[in-house]
């Protein structure tokens, strides 16, 4: 069984407090770690809309250049 080391994160009294309203009855370990995954999950969601996008542009401009060619 391997034990969880633990750490101390220094945060002001005014973040700790808004923290907490939110935080409710879960510990903080659980808190933090769900921030943290749902933060990367949006990223990830993010990079992967302006990949999207990038990629529909070239399609387009490759359409244009070849078209282009043509005529």
């Amino acid at each position: 069984m391997t034990m969880n080391k633990l750490t101390t994160i220094t945060v002001s009294y005014e973040t700790k407090h808004l923290l907490e309203k939110i935080k409710g009855e879960e510990t903080w370990d659980t808190f933090l770690r769900k921030i943290a995954v749902e933060t990367l999950k949006k990223r990830r969601e993010n990079i992967r809309e302006k990949l999207a996008e990038l990629l529909e542009v070239e399609f387009e401009e490759v359409k244009v250049k070849k078209w282009a060619r043509e005529y």
